[in-house]
């Protein structure tokens, strides 16, 4: 950063000044001094040129407006920006808040408690308490409208000074004995603050300021020190929070009065006075620091005694009290920022988040590229590329095995619109980072590190990553720069040569890239900044004091009249300037300079300065006898919406002069002056103006001394042309006047050149409007291809619905498909589908896109119309589509699909998916293998004792399974034999194919054995459960034929239950006959059933009470009678009711109330 003083105000009648204070949002600056002297005053920079802005712009008093109402000396004025209100208080302890109305202030609130004096107040970070501190120790904390909340009495104590913390919920109160006690919001006292940096210091202190910065503009970097206490004798201590264990320690070594942070925390004021080196009188000063203790700048004051000291609300002023004197000072900060490639880079904080966010303003196409960076350091550019140098996160583990631990910070190479290429780590401090377009170098304060990058021109992803892999030796080396350390300055460098700036003043030169020590210079104070000219002769050096001055490296060699060229070209060793803050050699001349002095830019040429410009801008470049400076303070007023405006283009004299030559002299005079004034932009100049006139000869001969190869070219073509008007043409075209050049071709009846200049710049709009605005018919071909061009147009930004229209004219299938599809247009995909001819080159990418979205049939139909069957039996297979597979494979004799079917199957059960695996067979219509798997799935969970029910259902499932293998059986048979035989020939036939074919008979015959077991096992319970005792006793009879299915323990237990619950306790006795004989029962579960039986036949008779028929059923007239599976008892009337899928029967009374069937759940309707 740089500061200088650039106003100075008088107040009248010599009255000494107390305080200042300058309101951050609306800019206006309260003082008070003696004799209740308070004046509120307001600089505006009135400006009619729009090119002045910001500190260029000449500042008037918009404002000077003295407030009465004190009488003794005003010791403190605070603002509240929220609220536009100014708090003021006097020697008397008088208050009076103060309130902007019609453009004046007028008292709002007085209050004077008649007891003490006001030593400090104020207001919280969102202005709506104030905290006032009285001498003897009265606290009161008041709202922004004038009622107080609290009040307080300190017994025994003198108050200083009081802070509010950010959050508004800790209060800071300073003693007059230099104690800092911490208090609640309510008043309740916490604790002592521990003030360490007062360790050995004698003799009594006081505090010179407290101040807490509030966060408003987000933090330097996370965690960042912002709680500033400063004391008299001058020793500092900056906390991160009111009870930090270790603050950051300043000892500024002077007499401190005032202390305040910027706007954005990112520097400390520290105003007061410093015994000067004769110790004779004491001078005024400000020191500057950062956040961690780091001394940016002093600024020295004239005047006897400093009072005051506060900060504009852009950072970019300070204004101070000094007597009967307001000291103005512009600050010039250092902003991290850097300019590559047309593209402005610059960083700046947000409250809301930690990280710096990083902008890549692409100046010509006006586009922002936005990357959020963590503890970002410093931004470097140079040609293309820029490094952002920051800290290393210490909680994301390190990838990159080479990467060696303690490595704490990183380089980060990125283009120009932040795309990071490539990054080191490092170990040492990268306080300066400069780059040419081959090395990067970074210096500490005793070592410096260079890297020679590469980038990759045109490699894939892929190659970039070997690249950045194979670390060549000697790409990265660090090397101290004595053995004894002391502080490297600022690395200025270019090809040949390195420099390094010390504090002693040294300075060390070194060649690239084999890093040898040439020389060591020796300079009379500590440098600052170094920039090399384009041909490493000269050094340019800017101290710390802001004095510019020129090193010669090169000794000139000079012709015979070696006296004349020495004295023209001006003594660099006697060449210096005072308050230079910035400079920028040319790229492409080595005696030309320019710089920033104060608000003026003067350029240099041989060390004769041109008049100087007003402006407070930033040089980016300067090559072509043109330099680019950007407004960095107008641009971080608003960061996120940067403005073409603040970006500014200066001529110099050298190309203002040709160019007034040329419009008013001519070209004959202007070329003889750039002869004696070379410079291929000014040829250029001439060369442009000569074709404006249409002097080729001229323009050909300037064209060649600014080696313009296509310019040549251009002058020869226009040579060679017959008509005036044609030549006009293609110069206006030349000169990027497309709109002019196309009218002059019309005029001539020249459509056809209009359309191709059109064509040429791609902008197809306007060749479709000449196409169809001509007379006579235009060219199919060229109208088809402005149609696709424009759907292209539409397509490239995703406007979809717009491209369709265009690509239906120009006949575009190809990108049709792709905009249906991306609209999800499916139906249209569908129709261009049947629109295309048979084998038609984009029937298999339609295919491919009705896969991706799962739509099979679809995409079977576009396989096919192609010719594909292969594609479209995969589609099938890949959207689990196995029936259509199946059926496209038969269809087109395909052999693979069983073995596809079967691999697949076996796949899918060796991951253990047997549901999948079943349902795959079932869509491919191979029910007896569903129902095999079905079978063996059920018989598991029946071994495993699941819940009856879930097994019931998984028989059912089983068996439905071979209900529709009878029916696919059936019908094949009937499309076998086409109408020649009866129905009853069908039927034998088909059961002759399925014994055939089937192995397993169990499955296919008892299809519904297992669904019955346990269905009947479950209306048992049910029965049991429901209070029908008969029933359910009769329905587990009935059970007894399912011991293959239903374990006999399980069958016998719930008939022993069963009966004895309908005292039946004869079957009950058999039962348990039956139990005491399994096989299957250890001897100690026989032995409990033996107990139970002998406890309940000693008091009930093994006798039913009515005759139970024990057979499963009585003997009907043909065989067995069928049972009902609504009820479970045996049928014996004629009538009864017959579900149509499993066979089974029921009563038909019983069966009415019910809407599925109870065994297969099939729907009744």
């Amino acid at each position: 950063m740089f500061i200088y003083l650039s106003k100075k105000i008088a107040i009248p009648n010599n009255i000494h000044l107390k305080c200042v204070s300058w309101n951050k949002d609306q800019g206006f600056i309260a003082c008070g001094g003696d004799d209740g002297h308070l004046r509120v005053l307001k600089l505006e920079t009135q400006t009619d040129d729009t090119k002045l802005k910001g500190l260029a712009a000449p500042s008037n008093l918009s404002m000077n407006q003295t407030l009465d109402g004190h009488s003794g000396a005003v010791q403190v004025v605070t603002w509240n920006e929220q609220y536009q209100k100014l708090t003021t208080s006097d020697q008397n302890g008088l208050i009076i808040v103060w309130m902007l109305y019609k453009g004046s202030w007028y008292e709002e609130m007085i209050n004077n408690r008649n007891k003490s004096v006001v030593r400090s107040m104020s207001w919280n970070a969102d202005g709506q308490k104030i905290c006032i501190v009285y001498e003897d120790g009265a606290v009161i904390v008041g709202s922004v409208d004038g009622n107080r909340i609290w009040g307080k009495e300190l017994k025994g104590i003198q108050l200083a000074h009081v802070a509010w913390s950010p959050d508004s919920k800790i209060l800071l109160f300073g003693m007059a004995n230099g104690e800092v006690h911490i208090y609640n919001n309510q008043g309740n006292f916490i604790m002592k603050m521990t003030i360490s940096c007062l360790s050995n210091v004698t003799g009594a202190i006081s505090i010179a300021g407290i101040h807490w910065y509030a966060g408003t503009e987000g933090y330097v970097e996370p965690d960042c020190p912002c709680l500033a206490i400063c004391f008299d004798n001058g020793r500092c201590q900056i906390m991160r929070f009111e009870n930090d264990e270790n603050p950051v320690y300043i000892d500024t070594l002077m007499n401190v009065v005032s202390i305040q942070w910027n706007q954005c925390g990112s520097m400390l004021a520290v105003a007061g006075s410093l015994k000067s080196a004769n110790m004779e009188k004491e001078i005024n000063v400000v020191q500057f620091y950062t956040p961690f203790g780091e001394q940016l700048r002093t600024l020295k004051v004239p005047g006897k005694q400093m009072t005051g000291v506060a900060w504009e609300g852009g950072g970019l002023r300070i204004c101070l009290a000094v007597d009967s004197y307001i000291y103005f000072a512009n600050i010039r900060p250092d902003y991290k920022w850097g300019y590559c490639c047309s593209t402005v880079v610059y960083a700046f904080t947000k409250p809301e988040r930690q990280e710096y966010c990083v902008v890549f303003w692409d100046t010509k196409s006006d586009e922002k590229f936005v990357k959020y960076v963590k503890s970002l350091m410093s931004i470097t550019t140079s040609g293309d590329f820029c490094i952002l140098a920051t800290k290393a996160d210490e909680n994301h583990p390190q990838e990159d095995a080479e990467i060696k631990s303690g490595s704490h910070y990183v380089l980060v190479l990125c283009n120009s619109i932040g795309t990071p290429l490539d990054s080191k780590y490092i170990d040492i401090d990268p306080l300066f980072v400069t780059m040419t377009k081959t090395h990067v170098i970074a210096a500490s304060k005793e070592a410096f590190y260079t890297w020679q990058y590469r980038v990759a021109k045109k490699l894939t992803a892929l190659e970039i990553n070997q690249v950045t892999r194979t670390r060549k030796e000697g790409r990265e080396r660090v090397y101290h720069i004595d053995s004894t350390p002391s502080g490297a300055n600022e690395g200025g460098l270019d090809f040949a040569k390195a420099f390094t700036g010390r504090e002693s003043g040294t300075i060390h030169r070194y060649s690239l890239p084999n890093v040898v020590l040439i020389q060591k210079y020796t300079l009379n104070n500590r440098a600052y900044y170094l920039s090399l000219n384009c041909n490493s002769s000269r050094l340019a050096i800017i101290d710390i004091a802001g004095v510019l001055s020129l090193l010669d490296l090169e000794v000139r060699t000079s012709s015979a009249d070696s006296s004349g060229s020495q004295a023209s070209a001006g003594d660099p060793s006697k060449f210096e300037r005072k308050d230079v803050w910035d400079m920028k050699w040319a790229n492409d001349n080595p005696d030309l300079f320019a710089m920033m002095e104060k608000t003026r830019m003067y350029v240099f040429r041989n060390l004769d300065p041109e008049e100087p410009i007003q402006t407070s801008g930033y040089i980016c470049n300067f090559e072509d006898l043109e330099i680019k400076s950007v407004l960095l303070d107008e641009i971080m007023k608003d960061p996120e919406r940067p403005n073409k405006d603040n970006l500014i283009k200066f001529e110099i004299r050298s190309l203002r002069d040709s160019r007034a030559l040329i419009e008013k002299v001519g070209i004959e005079d202007a070329s003889q002056f750039i002869e004696d004034n070379p410079h291929p932009r000014l040829w250029r100049l001439l060369a442009e103006a000569a074709l404006q006139k249409l002097d080729l000869k001229t323009a050909e001969q300037a064209f060649v001394r600014c080696k313009d190869y296509q310019g040549i070219e251009f002058v020869k073509r226009l040579g060679n042309l017959q008509s005036e008007a044609m030549k006009q043409a293609e110069v206006a075209a030349y000169f990027s006047r497309f709109e002019e050049a196309e009218r002059m071709y019309l005029d001539m009846d020249r459509r056809d050149l209009a359309i191709s200049l059109r064509i040429k710049l791609g902008d197809w709009f306007r060749v479709l409007q000449l196409l169809k605005t001509g007379s006579g018919d235009c060219d199919d071909a060229l109208l088809e291809q402005a149609y696709n061009a424009i759907g292209d147009y539409f397509a490239d930004r995703q406007k979809w619905i717009n491209a369709v229209q265009y690509y239906l004219q120009g006949r575009n299938h190809e990108r049709l498909a792709e905009c249906y599809y991306m609209l999800e247009d499916y139906d249209s995909l569908e129709r261009l589908t049947s629109t295309l001819p048979e084998n038609h080159k984009l029937l298999p990418d339609i295919g491919q896109m009705f896969v991706t979205v799962g739509m099979c049939e679809q995409a079977v139909n576009a396989y096919l119309k192609c010719n594909q069957p292969k594609a479209a039996v995969d589609a099938c297979v890949h959207l689990n589509q196995w029936n259509k597979a199946v059926e496209l494979a038969k269809n087109h004799n395909m052999k693979e699909i069983k073995s596809l079917l079967a691999k697949y199957a076996t796949h899918l059960l060796d991951k253990n998916k047997t549901l999948e695996a079943v349902e795959l067979y079932r869509k491919a219509h191979h029910f007896l293998d569903a129902a095999k798997l079905m079978f063996k799935i059920a018989d598991e969970e029946a071994k495993k004792r699941t819940r009856p029910l879930r097994v019931k259902k998984l028989y059912v499932l089983a068996a439905l399974l071979i209900e529709n293998y009878h029916e696919q059986v059936k019908t094949s048979q009937q499309s076998k034999a086409k109408g020649k035989k009866s129905e009853a020939t069908f039927a034998l036939a088909g059961l002759l194919e399925e014994d055939a074919a089937s192995t397993d008979n169990r499955v296919v015959d008892n299809a519904w054995r297992g669904a019955e077991a346990y269905h009947f096992f479950l209306l048992a319970q049910r029965q049991l459960y429901e209070g029908y005792m008969e029933n359910a006793m009769r329905t587990a009879l009935h059970l007894r034929d399912y011991e293959d299915i239903i374990p006999a323990v399980e069958i016998y237990s719930l008939l022993a239950i069963c009966s004895s619950a309908s005292r039946a306790f004869g079957t009950c006795s058999r039962a348990f006959i039956k139990l005491e004989s399994l096989e299957s029962l250890d001897a100690e579960q026989r032995q409990m059933y033996e107990d139970l039986a002998l406890e309940i036949f000693t008091k009930h008779n093994p006798k039913d009470n009515r005759p139970v028929e024990l057979d499963s059923s009585p003997e009907g007239t043909e065989g067995k009678l069928p049972t009902c599976i609504v009820t479970g008892l045996p049928i014996s009337e004629y009538q009864f009711w017959m579900c149509s899928v499993c066979k089974h029967c029921a009563q038909e009374q019983e069966i009415g109330r019910y809407n599925f069937c109870p065994l297969c759940h099939t729907s009744l309707s």
